[in-house]
Order: structure tokens, then sequence, then C-alpha cells
């Protein structure tokens, strides 16, 4: 009786994992694939935290081939100090990074573009800032030179961070029509020592690969989100 038992078991256990092979779920679409907006173009950034109180997520950029979206990159991405909030509802000077899905203006850097890049790139000199001052009429604006109305304790002379602007790109995020008080200077840029003060950051080698990918034909964008609730950003 007790071979016999077991040889039952066995024939019961290998229905059962054929079964459960058989029964396998299909493969999730692409996170492209599953978020509201991907900005019209055939290029997209995502930028994904596990929820508003993390600092590190993971970044990837993808392409639209033939209907379908294809990972081309992925790398360890950085967000402020105090996470992440919900773009429309951030303040200025809080330390966190902005949710939402933005356009991507224009590149630059204190290092030459990456070989092969043709994104636009501005090259940053001794004199180029971004004005943060929200009496400005340069609020949320590349300066060169900073205009007499925007405060220097106000803003960011970008020749001074040698390692974060090495290269980087603009996100949109409160550009086109700049809100006064909800933030100025948001980039995607090269990781410094930590967290970021409101920016996404990636390793050098992942923003060089990133400039080479982009062309502004493909209009890309990148959208900022948590895994889930509020700021998920399958909701962008």
């Amino acid at each position: 009786m007790r071979s016999l038992l077991g040889a039952g078991a066995s024939v019961c256990a290998s229905v059962l994992v054929l079964g459960a092979a058989s029964a396998a779920p299909a493969a999730s679409p692409p996170l492209p694939a599953r978020m509201a907006d991907t900005g019209g173009g055939t290029q997209l950034i995502t930028a994904v935290a596990a929820g508003t109180s993390a600092t590190t997520g993971t970044l990837t950029w993808w392409s639209l081939r033939d209907g379908q979206w294809v990972k081309a990159g992925s790398a360890g991405a950085r967000f402020g100090a105090k996470g992440l909030v919900e773009g429309t509802a951030r303040r200025q000077n809080t330390s966190t990074t902005p949710t939402g899905l933005y356009d991507l203006p224009f590149a630059f850097g204190i290092k030459a573009a990456p070989t092969g890049t043709s994104y636009k790139y501005l090259p940053v000199h001794a004199r180029s800032w971004w004005c943060e001052d929200n009496a400005s009429k340069s609020y949320n604006r590349w300066t060169e030179p900073r205009p007499a109305d925007c405060r220097a304790s106000e803003s960011e002379r970008l020749a001074s961070y040698e390692t974060q602007y090495a290269h980087a790109m603009v996100i949109g995020f409160n550009y086109h029509r700049p809100v006064r008080q909800r933030g100025a200077g948001i980039f995607l840029h090269v990781n410094g020592r930590g967290a970021t003060a409101g920016c996404v950051s990636v390793p050098g080698s992942a923003m060089q690969a990133i400039l080479k990918w982009a062309s502004a034909g493909k209009k890309p964008h990148i959208a900022i989100g948590t895994t889930g609730g509020s700021t998920a950003i399958t909701r962008y």
C-alpha cells in the first residue's frame, strides 16, 4: 500500500505541474502600452519609484517600433530627497520630484554633446544661468547672462555643477506656462552624491546613451510616477 500510494502521488503531482504550465498567464504588456498617454511620439522615458517617499527607482527609455513599445535601455534613477509629489500640487524648494508627463524642450551640458547626438544641445558657459527667481520675468528659463531682475541667490549658475550638468535635458515641468512658486529647473541629469533637489538623475553613461538615442522628430517625453496609488505612472 505504501508504494502504490507513492506512485499515485507522483502521477497527481505531474498532472498539477503540467496544468500549471499550460495555464501560465500571458506576459504583461510593456509599461508604455499600459499608460493613459505617452505624449504622441515614438520615444518615451519612464521614471518609476516604488512610492512617493522613495528617493530611488528605475528609468527606462523606450522606442515605438511597428506599433510595439520596445525597451531601448534602462538604468537606476534618483529622485528628490523628499520623494515625489503630484506635479500640479508641487511647491518650489521642497526637494520633491514632480510626477506627470512632460516634454523635453532641449538638452545642455558643460561637456560637449556625445558623438551622435542630434537633439538641440546648448553648451554651458560661465555666464549660463537657470533663473529660479519667482519675481523675475525670466522665471524657469535659461538665461545668458543672468538678467538684472533675476537674483543669483535664487538661481543656478549651471557651470557650478560640473558633475550633474556634464550632460542634461530640460524636463518641461512648469516650463511652457510657468506658475510662480511651483518650481523651476527640473532636469534629467547625471547623478551627484545622492538624492536630488527635485530632478531625476542617472549614471553618466546612461545620460550619454539617452542623448544619442533621443530624436526631436520622434517627440520624446518623460513620464515620472510611482508603481501605484494616486501618482501611478499609468495615470499619465
